[in-house]
């Protein structure tokens, strides 16, 4: 399982990267498409949505089950990756590239430093499997 060191990551299994442009991209991990299987649609939010940290603006289904995608960080969505519409597949393929899921530019870009580290969000998948 692939865990990037350069990106933060949420406790719900999303992953944020910091873009040159101030703005952030979000997808769901490596961890989280594994779990969920094989994904068969993705509903993304709407360019323009502010959101709230927590709040649920995107879903993804597989065969297994539907999940709530949350967001990380409060601000507006900017950009929406639309190839997940006919190929959410994209998001078991390349998690952390091809298969993002939105783009939002940040309220405070200091809240980042509040998201978990990969060394953090590693230690929270193995606490998790222990219990």
């Amino acid at each position: 399982m692939s865990i990037p060191a350069e990106l933060r990551y949420t406790s719900d299994h999303e992953w944020v990267r910091e873009d040159d442009d101030g703005n952030v991209v979000i997808g769901i991990t490596d961890h989280a498409q594994t779990a969920l299987g094989d994904l068969v649609f993705v509903e993304l939010p709407e360019i323009d949505t502010e959101l709230a940290p927590g709040d649920a603006c995107a879903v993804v289904e597989s065969v297994k089950a539907a999940s709530d995608v949350y967001a990380p960080l409060a601000g507006k969505v900017v950009e929406i990756n639309s190839a997940l519409e006919d190929s959410p597949e994209r998001v078991n393929d390349d998690p952390y590239g091809d298969g993002w899921l939105y783009r939002l530019r940040p309220e405070d870009p200091k809240q980042l430093e509040d998201l978990l580290t990969a060394d953090d969000y590693e230690r929270l998948l193995v606490d998790s499997e222990e219990e």
